[in-house]
């Protein structure tokens, strides 16, 4: 009887022992299908912005070179300079002569007689101050000349005069012997030697040279007036 129990016994503990196994080998399989259908995670990479490289940067256009605008002035205002300063000095040389430029009448030596005979009659004459004048309009000249026909005074407006400046001439003469003012005018005067003024008449409205006059003071008086 009692081996019987033993038996009895020893069927249970076993079908217990083998169901026991069961249950761990289906909670087993159980676990690994879990992880097996579990999804996996996909990690992320940081994403950057992409790095420039130096090459791939706009090179910075470097400026052209340029001339220094205070450069360019001061070699342009030296050239003018020595420009006037030479066409000043010529004129000087002809007033010694009592000429002005394209002129071959002279004041002190010229008659008026002369420039008629050649030029023909002026556009216009007229007495004013100490003489008569005589105005030759295409060729930007007039003549003073007494009553004895001597001219005394020859005057030019050519264009190429009329850029001077008080400045240019009192760099050239320095300043001036005399100086007038006539309506709105200004005539600045140098003694060019004994016999002849080399006079500059500068409107104040311009600031620039309108005429020259190269004047023989002692023929204005007219010794022959009678």
């Amino acid at each position: 009887m009692s081996v019987q129990i033993k038996l009895i016994a020893g069927s249970i503990l076993l079908a217990g022992m083998i169901g026991l196994a069961g249950c761990s080998s289906n909670n087993e399989a159980g676990n690994s299908e879990s992880q097996a259908t579990a999804p996996t995670e996909t990690a992320v990479t940081a994403t950057s912005e992409p790095e420039v490289s130096p090459s791939s940067t706009p090179a910075e256009t470097a400026p052209a070179a340029t001339s220094s605008p205070t450069e360019t002035d001061k070699d342009s205002t030296n050239s003018n300079s020595q420009n006037s300063d030479k066409q000043l000095k010529e004129l000087l040389e002809l007033a010694k002569k009592g000429k002005v430029p394209g002129v071959k009448y002279a004041a002190h030596t010229g008659l008026i007689d002369e420039v008629e005979a050649d030029w023909g009659k002026p556009d216009q004459q007229e007495s004013a101050g100490k003489g008569i004048y005589a105005t030759y309009t295409d060729k930007h000249v007039v003549f003073g000349f007494n009553k004895g026909s001597l001219i005394f005074d020859v005057r030019s407006s050519d264009s190429a005069l009329q850029k001077l400046t008080l400045k240019q001439i009192e760099a050239t003469f320095g300043k001036p012997d005399a100086t007038k003012v006539n309506g709105d005018d200004k005539i600045y005067t140098y003694q060019a030697n004994d016999q002849y003024q080399l006079k500059f008449i500068i409107p104040s409205s311009t600031g620039t040279v309108d005429h020259i006059s190269v004047f023989s003071e002692q023929d204005s008086f007219n010794n022959m007036a009678g």
